[in-house]
Parts: C-alpha cells; sequence; structure tokens
C-alpha cells in the first residue's frame, strides 16, 4: 500500500509530506520512503498559527476559516507530493498541534480522578479526503487521550519498528518544535516487543526560532545552519537555572508544547540574558545548548542506562551546532542524524504518520502505553472515506 504521511510540527514552519511504499502486518513492516517534500505555509497562514499558539484571542467563525485553511494547505500539500511521485491509496495526516494540555495527575489519591489530556490539532481530515479523493486519516492521539493517555508522543512506537537494533540500546530523538525521545533497548524482531519508553524532553527548535524571529525583526524564521549560535558564546550559569524549571524534574509519561515552553518562557530568557549583558548571538548560542542540555538530563535522570548510540531526526537535525553540543553534552554516545541507518532524519516524523495510518486499516493499536501513559493499547485514528474490513 503508497500512503502519504502529512505533518506539520510545534516549528510551524510547513507541512512535510512523506510517500511510503508498505507491506507486511502489525510490527512485521516493509517500510519504503518513495519521496518526501516540504511543502511552506504561507506567511500569513503561519502567522495567524503562531498567533494562535501564542494564546491569541479568536472568534469562533475564525477560527473555523483557520481550520478550512490548514486542511486546504494539507490537501495541497499531498496533491503537490501526488504529482511529483504518483498515487497513494490512503492520507494519514497529523493536522497541525495549536494546542496541548497534557494529562493532569492529582498529587493524592484523595483529590480525586485524574483530569483527561486535551489536545487541538487543525487541518481535520474530511476536508482532506475531500479535496484529494483519497480516504483519509486524522485526529490520532484523541484515542489514546479517552485510555487515560496524554496523546503523545506517538512516534516510539515505529521508531521501535524501523530503528531498534539486536544488539545496541539505541535512542531517536525528534528535534522538531519540542524535543521528544524513544528509548529502544536491543530488539531482533523475533517474539514480543520489548519494553519502550519515550516522552518530550523539553524544547528543541521552538525557543531557538523565536529567538531568531524576534531579534532579526521578523527578518529570519529559524537559525539557518546555527550560523547565530556559532557567533555566540553560551551562559552557563543561565542553563542551569533554566534546567530548574518544574518540567525537568517530573518524571515520564510527560508531553509538552508551545504553551510552557513558547513565547512566554523566551521572554523570561530574554529577561535573564539582558541582567547578563548577553549580545543576541549569546542568547541563540545560550538557547541552543540549553536545547542539548535538557536532551542529556533527561537522559541521565530518566533513562534505565545510556544508549549506545543516539540517532536524531527532525529540523534539529540540521543544525551542526546543535548537534555539536548534544554531542559534547553525551560524550560517551555516538550521535548521527536517523540517515545514518537509512531513514529520512527530515520526513521521519513524516512517515511515522503514515504507517500509524496503514495500522488504522489494519485495525492493529498504534499507541504505547508505556510511552503515554495511557491504560491500555488501542488503534489510533478517525477515518474518512473509508470502509474497514470486517
Amino acid at each position: 500500500m503508497r500512503v502519504i504521511g502529512l505533518i506539520s510540527g510545534t516549528s510551524v514552519d510547513g507541512i512535510d509530506a512523506a510517500l511510503v511504499e508498505l507491506d507486511g502486518q502489525g510490527y512485521d513492516l516493509t517500510v519504503s520512503l518513495v519521496e518526501g517534500l516540504a511543502y511552506p505555509y504561507p506567511d500569513e497562514l503561519r502567522r495567524q498559527i503562531l498567533a494562535l499558539c501564542a494564546g491569541e484571542a479568536i472568534a469562533l467563525d475564525q477560527l473555523a476559516a483557520l481550520d478550512d485553511a490548514v486542511a486546504q494547505t494539507f490537501a495541497a500539500a499531498a496533491q503537490a507530493l501526488l504529482a511529483q511521485a504518483g498515487p497513494a491509496d490512503l492520507i494519514a495526516s497529523h493536522g497541525q498541534t495549536v494546542f496541548h494540555r497534557p494529562v493532569g495527575r492529582p498529587a493524592r489519591p484523595d483529590q480525586g480522578p485524574a483530569q483527561l489530556a486535551y489536545t487541538l490539532q487543525l487541518g481535520r481530515g474530511v476536508a482532506i479526503a475531500q479535496q484529494t479523493n483519497l480516504p483519509t486519516v486524522s485526529n490520532f492521539r484523541q484515542a489514546d487521550i479517552e485510555a487515560g493517555g496524554e496523546g503523545a508522543p506517538l512516534a516510539p512506537i515505529v521508531d521501535l519498528c524501523l530503528l531498534s537494533h539486536p544488539t545496541e540500546r539505541r535512542c531517536v530523538q525528534n528535534l522538531g518544535g519540542i524535543g521528544n525521545v524513544a528509548y529502544l533497548p536491543p530488539w531482533n524482531r523475533q517474539g514480543s516487543a520489548p519494553k519502550v519508553l519515550g516522552w518530550d524532553t523539553g524544547p528543541a527548535n521552538s525557543l531557538i526560532d523565536i529567538a531568531v524571529h524576534s531579534l532579526s525583526a521578523g527578518a529570519l524564521t529559524y537559525d539557518v545552519d546555527g550560523a547565530w549560535a556559532a557567533q555566540g558564546v553560551p551562559c552557563l550559569p543561565l542553563i542551569s537555572r533554566w534546567l530548574e524549571h518544574p518540567y525537568f524534574t517530573q518524571p515520564p509519561p510527560k508531553s509538552t508544547g508551545r504553551e510552557l515552553f513558547g513565547w512566554d518562557f523566551f521572554n523570561r530568557c530574554r529577561q535573564d540574558a539582558q541582567e547578563e549583558g548577553l549580545a543576541p548571538q549569546d542568547l541563540v548560542a545560550t538557547l541552543t545548548e540549553f536545547t542539548a542540555a535538557s536532551v542529556a538530563h533527561e537522559y541521565r535522570t530518566f533513562l534505565p542506562a545510556l544508549p549506545d548510540r543516539l540517532l536524531v531526526c527532525g529540523g534539529g537535525s540540521q543544525n551542526p551546532v546543535l548537534m555539536a553540543c548534544l554531542q559534547a553534552q553525551l560524550p560517551e554516545i555516538v550521535v548521527q542524524t536517523t540517515d545514518a541507518v537509512g531513514v529520512s532524519a527530515n520526513y521521519k516524523e513524516a512517515i511515522a504518520f503514515a504507517v500509524l495510518g496503514y495500522w488504522y486499516r489494519q485495525g492493529f493499536p498504534g499507541n504505547l502505553p508505556t510511552v503515554t501513559g495511557a491504560s491500555r493499547s488501542v488503534v489510533l485514528g478517525q477515518g474518512h472515506n473509508i470502509a474497514l474490513p470486517r
């Protein structure tokens, strides 16, 4: 089956689209990337999404129009890929996250039941199905939330199938707007799957992108090739102070978003930097080192053992300064991109949602309770124009 996976992450830098050839059942998968493309958001649409993520008020009719505009852009990304790479049988769309509230866990049993997580992705699948005339799976996070999970992260189960190794312990670290990790024990693909761990490690590109956009007066949207960070000097005392944030002491399962590591957090960082007399490049360098330090802190605090190999994907994998910081923070580990082991670092997340859409068609569970905190394994997604097998 040929499946298109679509996702725009918390960096809101556009839509990653991957056409994937899939065969097999459940974990026994053959996965091949046919072609991928990055489809940018129109500038005004990106501005509206970022404003909503930052907490700007919006009327319901404007929210509906924004939802439609995101769906139209996702459909256009799929159509561009179809024109470039040939036909597909199915679309699996993650959509655009604009709000994420993790599970609220009571401190004591007598405080009542935990609050369900809440998450909102724009770009409704039914509109994508209508515009592309292809069956579409969307709304992947809701079933896990209904089972008591956080609805995130969802990629670790796919990482297990694509990137685990018979003898190595591996971590797969996505560096999108927010960072997330999958810890993969050795597995020879025989018998039952091992216990996979995973959670959001904290900010990845979100704070760096905000800093560069702000400090360049809107001329840049991200730190191209780490150029700003390369010109600055990190302030280590500030990094230590920022790592005291309660998120970094909260044990997994846990997930986060721009609600925690967005404009409000950045404004505090900028104020700290001004008090320390940092130049703009020093602030970007400090935020870049902070991202790497937060990943290393999470590994050393919560993993049962450090991995033998760290495989990085997402936009941050293309930032050589951030990659060098990661290697320096974890000198005992081999740090590479997922490209080194045959999985595209740019399109790994889009590939993951193509797999989750394929599993939806098979009725195969797509979440990992050890990762999301859900009470059980569940099939993920909502189908549009799909007749499921009986």
